[in-house]
């Protein structure tokens, strides 16, 4: 009897033991409903990811150094759009044929209509109150300015000067706290720098391209356009109408040149006015005053030994030239400092105040350096004689003169 309750007891003792192994081993492998857990600590919430503000995008770090430098730059390049209208007379013939005079009486028109042309090209702020440089030619003549911001803004363009022996020309528009672009030292630029052309080609707006510095100091008359007194940096990034005007820059997104010219006859080769040249009259432009440009009146041409000698025994030369190096005068123009000085066609100018002269670009950059009515001495072989001549440099008023 007393046997069988120790059994029951020991049975019992052993339910309760099971119940609790149970109990811990349901707990430990049962999932809590979400409407019972505690609150998600707040460092889990932090690590959750957000999308990217405005000013972090704007933080993101550029795929390459011309991303950086367009970047850097891009906001201040502008398009510039002009229109001029022109008026064209009648051929003479027309206008004095007594038939037409039968026909339409004395209200015969002298004139056809007035046509209006428009223009494209691109130009860059240089100052956050809204000064713009551009080409000259970009805008030549024009009655009608129009500037585009990036940004879609479109603006009431004024020109405040223009120099066409440099080809540059300054634009106001009235804005504030405008982007600006940084100008560089094209003086430090070397070939096969890189060179990154922006602008508005063929209407193309911001537009980009790449390519290297080909050479530099490349003579207008060189590039076919000797109205013009400019060495260009010469690069192989694409520049097509339109782009004139606008930067080219370097890889720090610094602007070292204006993109100016292309030749119809080239592919892949386009020219820039050095942004020094531009740095050393911008301000007077857009002051709007004249750029006065020196000058004494010669056409020229680079003279060597072995050219003089090719043009002495061709027998149908009409003149002999001394065999040496210097910078031959082709022709003199007339009422110049250069004909009032003595110089005649035919002469060899071997020195200029002293310095050796070899080539004609070098003769072209001393005169530009001087200023309006300053003497210089000028030395000349002239057929087996050497002359001493002081020349008087005058003031360009044409940009076909020399």
């Amino acid at each position: 009897m007393r046997l069988g309750k120790v059994m029951q007891y020991v049975r019992q003792l052993s339910s309760y033991v099971l119940a609790i192994v149970i109990g811990v081993f349901l707990s430990g492998c049962l999932q809590v409903l979400p409407s019972q857990a505690d609150p998600v600590p707040q460092a889990t919430i932090s690590q959750v990811p957000t999308p990217p503000t405005p000013t972090q995008k704007a933080a993101i770090q550029p795929n390459s150094f011309v991303t950086a430098a367009v970047n850097r730059v891009g906001q201040a390049v502008v398009r510039i759009d002009t229109e001029r209208t022109i008026t064209r007379r009648l051929p003479d013939p027309f206008s004095d044929d007594p038939f037409f005079r039968r026909f339409f009486g004395e209200n015969f028109p002298q004139q056809l209509p007035p046509e209006r042309l428009q223009g494209l090209g691109s130009g860059f702020i240089v100052d956050s109150s809204g000064e713009i440089l551009t080409n000259a030619h970009v805008v030549a003549q024009a009655d009608k300015v129009t500037v585009t911001l990036k940004d879609g803004r479109v603006l009431e363009g004024q020109v405040q000067g223009v120099d066409e022996v440099t080809d540059l020309a300054a634009i106001k528009v009235n804005g504030k706290n405008l982007p600006v672009a940084p100008l560089g030292d094209s003086s430090s630029v070397q070939v096969g720098d890189w060179a990154i052309a922006v602008g508005n080609p063929l209407g193309l707006d911001n537009t980009v391209t790449l390519g290297i510095v080909s050479t530099l100091k490349r003579s207008s008359a060189q590039v076919g356009i000797p109205d013009k007194r400019l060495d260009f940096i010469q690069t192989d990034a694409a520049i097509n109408p339109g782009n004139s005007g606008g930067p080219l820059l370097n890889d720090r997104g610094e602007v070292i040149g204006i993109n100016t010219a292309i030749r119809a006859d080239g592919m892949g080769i386009g020219f820039a006015i050095p942004i020094d040249k531009a740095k050393a009259i911008k301000d007077r432009l857009i002051r709007g005053e004249k750029v006065a440009h020196p000058y004494i009146g010669v056409q020229m041409e680079t003279l060597t030994p072995s050219l003089a000698r090719q043009n002495n025994s061709d027998p149908n030369s009409t003149i002999q030239i001394p065999e040496v190096n210097g910078v031959l005068v082709v022709r003199v123009l007339p009422n110049s400092p250069a004909a009032a000085a003595g110089l005649r066609r035919g002469d060899v100018i071997v020195q200029v105040d002293g310095q050796t002269i070899t080539k004609a670009e070098q003769l072209q950059s001393l005169v530009e350096d001087t200023q309006v009515g300053q003497a210089i001495q000028v030395k000349v072989r002239r057929g087996d004689r050497t002359q001493q001549l002081s020349v008087r440099t005058g003031e360009l008023q044409s940009a076909s003169l020399k």
